[in-house]
């Protein structure tokens, strides 16, 4: 039975038992700031087993692509040196929100097991939480299971928490007995044993207590289920195979690379281990990219940068060095594709970011060999064995330099690392990882906003915001009702005059900042009342605040107010909108489908656009998705928008951003049949609205990020006059026709890059005259030529050539020249050959550098400085002849 056939067979079964079969979520949770990845089939359920959410349904069934590779859950390390572990892979699961319980749950369980896919009883046993006799009965009763194959075990094992507090509850698990072959051989081994022979598939948590922070539980009114089970594992053991990764979701990807690298799985135990890794890898690579994370120095993206990495690094241990990971994606797209088709539109992206950050790699590991190199060489001359761990660990976090090749090498060389000093450092690294990081979703609301809505909904229901609160698509002006007045962080009844509160009415035409989109400002009043509202947010899909500053009256709860927004700032947020959606699609058609949204700012003075994309633009690439929005603009589509469910509106085509969490109905802006996108912002009537655009700047933000910055209206038109008018000025001081200026200013430079020759020229023939004028000017210390000299505004090109040429005249001796230029120091020493064994300009430099607040190096013969204080620079020249003597002692 293959793996796609199993994962089909368990939603079928829990789909004919009434569940609903809800897709994978994305790896980036969508509304848990406390997880890097998701790394279960419940993540996604969160809120359901809270009480948070409710849905349509009260039993559930998936098959989840996970991610552990970071935070509580990471087994990054261990992957590859073990059968079972990996940083991918994929959950099934079957969930009861308040529905059946733990006899529908065992019950399901053993039927899958024993009937579905036919797994031998006698060799399947049970593991139950020590008090849990409920569980303990029902699987010995119900099922018929020997009292003898059902193990209690204590909380490590068998009691499973959401958290610290909360839903939490005993668990138990179906293990498999793989026979005395496997394992650890021992007559003792039983199914508490580490060892694989008693492998665990299957985890059935009974979530039917409540924690509080005194660890007091409490029965839960509706106890619920979550289940899960590895697909590698149940495939493994039903293919029988004595790892997961001779299973068939796997072994595909082992044979690609036994083919690249030229080497056979199975000889050898090392190269096993990089065979297993970069299976592994390839997996996770390809599912984080497709989800939208791409390689950087921080959360996941560094997650991602460090799985690379590895793999790439498993891969010279193979022997090959040439970027070789887009090709196992490309295996991983082939094998996966039918159950996650969306990989397969997003697979030219996915390789390109893989051989980029490869290549980037490679280079970064080169230059961390030279470092490792260097500091071994000044260990060694100290006399010292052991590298600090804190240098180890700058190569393995700044560099990517992995720590098992630091060792490595140092073992090599008869040194180790400071092993505890790199976990420290590893430590510190994690802290300021969890200081910096803010998540996602709404853990950061303000607590009083979650009390205003969850207060709210006996005032009236918010289930479709948009079309309830919210009525600025259709109206700038209305009334509402006060509703909540929010003042340092709590809800008061009345506000005064010149104080500012956060205000919450019943309706309003007044946009919550959301969606890339600055919130209105504008005015509230009625008679007697006069309020600046000066910013708008939506800290909540269902609720907005009004952040004002009452210029006159009192107001009090209850009190009804006329409604104003800002109508030009308004008027000019839409353009920019409305102009952000053609460009998205525009960067699609030049770029191709793997452009992804990333981010955006739609403001009144200008738009900001953030976008997937593994290399810079040409400027004719940008020119071509600036005509394509200009295009589309004079075409004047129609704008329309549409209420729909979100699978329909998807399947119609429409471009859901990802990182975005959607409610079960969602509004479509669609832009003739050439935009179509979720969004709840506000936009024009029409394309030919917008008028003109106009792309100002493109750039890199991070690895595989881009950003362009654009104007629209009013504002491009104003941009372009401008330009116009530089242009203008520039033609003038040229004194040349239109059209011809560009190549007036290739004259120019040309004729002035001939004057600089030779001017250079010249001063290195006053540089040469000046050096043999000089000799006669050097000191003997210790029976040392010595020349330290101020040679007033040389650069530091010219000073290099100073001391390069009296070098060759004096044939032994120092020379140390100093400058100044554009008020900063520039230093440069040079010591003859033959001199190099008793000083070292690297070092001369150093010390004169200091006086002067700067720093250098270089080599024994040359080194060169700047400083930042050169009201010191004769002190430091002259103190030249003190250093040297101090050398020679």
């Amino acid at each position: 039975m293959t793996g796609n056939e199993i994962r089909r067979k368990f939603l079928d079964y829990f789909k004919e038992r009434g569940h609903e079969i809800v897709k994978s979520s994305p790896l980036i949770p969508e509304s848990d700031p406390t997880l890097l990845f998701t790394n279960a089939g419940m993540v996604q359920f969160k809120d359901l087993f809270l009480g948070k959410e409710k849905r349509d349904y009260t039993r559930a069934a998936s098959s989840q692509k996970c991610v552990r590779a970071g935070g509580k859950h990471n087994d990054l390390e261990v992957v590859g040196r073990t059968a079972r572990h990996h940083t991918f892979f994929e959950m099934l699961g079957n969930f009861s929100f308040g529905d059946y319980f733990k006899e529908g749950a065992i019950g399901y369980g053993w039927e899958f097991m024993t009937e579905i896919v036919k797994l031998p009883e006698e060799k399947l046993w049970i593991t139950v939480y020590k008090n849990d006799d409920e569980s303990f009965r029902i699987w010995n009763e119900k099922t018929g299971i020997p009292s003898n194959k059902i193990i209690r075990l204590g909380e490590k094992d068998n009691f499973w928490s959401m958290g610290d507090t909360g839903p939490c509850g005993p668990c138990s698990e179906i293990h498999i007995d793989q026979g005395e072959g496997i394992g650890c051989g021992r007559p003792e081994c039983g199914v508490e044993c580490d060892c694989d022979r008693f492998m665990e598939l299957w985890n059935l948590v009974f979530m039917q207590y409540n924690r509080d922070a005194k660890g007091v539980l409490t029965p839960l009114p509706n106890p619920s289920i979550d289940t899960g089970m590895g697909l590698e594992r149940l495939s493994a053991v039903l293919q029988r195979v004595k790892s997961n990764y001779d299973s068939d979701l796997l072994r595909p990807i082992i044979n690609l690379t036994e083919g690249l690298f030229e080497k056979r799985y199975g000889k050898d135990s090392t190269m096993d281990i990089s065979f297993r890794v970069i299976a592994d890898h390839s997996r996770a690579i390809t599912f984080l990219i497709g989800d939208g994370v791409i390689p950087s120095n921080e959360g996941r993206g560094y997650v991602l940068r460090r799985i690379i990495r590895r793999a790439s690094r498993h891969g010279r241990m193979l022997g090959k060095s040439d970027p070789f990971l887009f090709k196992t994606s490309d295996i991983v797209i082939e094998l996966m594709k039918d159950t996650y088709p969306e990989i397969t539109d997003r697979s030219g992206y996915i390789s390109k970011v893989i051989s980029a950050e490869e290549e980037r790699f490679s280079s970064t590991l080169d230059y961390g060999m030279k470092m490792l190199n260097n500091m071994i060489e000044n260990l060694k001359a100290k006399n010292e064995k052991l590298i600090p761990g804190s240098e180890a660990f700058k190569l393995y976090d700044t560099y990517g330099f992995p720590l098992d090749l630091s060792e490595d090498i140092a073992r090599d060389s008869g040194l180790v690392v400071d092993l505890d000093g790199f976990k420290r450092a590893m430590e510190v690294q994690k802290e300021r990882a969890r200081a910096s990081w803010k998540g996602t979703g709404e853990e950061r609301v303000k607590s009083v906003y979650k009390d205003i809505v969850h207060r709210m909904k006996g005032v009236q229901s918010l289930s479709k915001p948009q079309r309830d609160m919210f009525t600025g698509y259709e109206y700038l002006k209305s009334e509402g009702k006060v509703l909540f007045i929010i003042k340092n962080s709590g809800t008061v009844e009345i506000a005064s005059e010149g104080e500012q509160v956060e205000i919450v009415l019943d309706k309003t035409p007044f946009y919550g900042e959301s969606g890339g989109q600055v919130g209105d400002t504008g005015r509230l009043w009625n008679e007697g009342i006069h309020i600046d509202v000066v910013d708008t947010k939506k800290p909540l899909s269902n609720l907005i605040i009004h952040t004002c500053i009452i210029k006159k009256g009192d107001i009090k709860v209850g009190d009804t107010l006329n409604t104003s927004i800002n109508i030009d700032k308004r008027k000019a947020i839409v353009l920019n909108h409305s102009a952000t959606h053609l460009l998205h699609t525009a960067l699609r058609d030049v770029f191709g489908d793997h452009v992804k949204q990333a981010g955006s700012l739609v403001a009144p003075d200008r738009l900001r656009f953030d976008y997937t994309h593994f290399s810079a633009p040409a400027l004719k690439e940008l020119y071509k998705v600036e005509e394509i929005v200009n295009q589309k603009i004079r075409e004047n589509y129609p704008v329309e928008t549409s209420i729909m469910e979100l699978d329909d509106a998807v399947k119609g085509g429409a471009t859901a951003l990802f990182g975005e969490k959607y409610g079960e109905e969602v509004r479509v802006v669609k832009m003739g049949d050439y935009s179509k996108e979720l969004c709840g912002g506000t936009h024009v009537r029409a394309t030919g609205d917008i008028g003109l655009f106009k792309i100002i700047h493109e750039g890199s933000i991070a690895s595989g990020m881009r950003r362009i910055e654009a104007l629209t209206g009013e504002d491009a038109y104003r941009y372009i006059r401008e330009e116009e008018g530089r242009l203008l000025g520039i033609r003038e001081m040229l004194k040349s026709p239109p059209f011809e200026e560009l190549i007036r200013v290739k004259r120019i430079l040309e004729r002035n890059k001939e004057l600089e020759r030779d001017v250079q020229k010249q001063k290195e023939k006053i540089s040469r005259d000046m050096s043999g004028d000089m000799v006669s000017e050097m000191k003997a210390i210790k029976g040392i030529n010595v020349l330290s000299k101020n040679l007033g505004n040389f650069d530091i090109k010219d000073l290099r050539t100073f001391v390069d040429s009296t070098k060759v005249r004096v044939k032994s001796g120092v020379i140390v020249v100093g400058s100044v230029t554009d008020g900063k120091v520039s230093l440069v020493a040079g010591v003859t050959k033959d001199l190099t064994t008793k000083l070292n300009a690297g070092e001369i430099i150093k010390q004169t550098a200091s006086i002067v607040e700067g720093s250098g190096g270089g080599r024994a013969d040359m080194a060169q400085a700047g400083g930042k204080n050169p009201a010191r620079l004769g002190e430091a020249l002259e103190k030249v002849y003190e250093i040297i003597e101090k050398m020679l002692l």
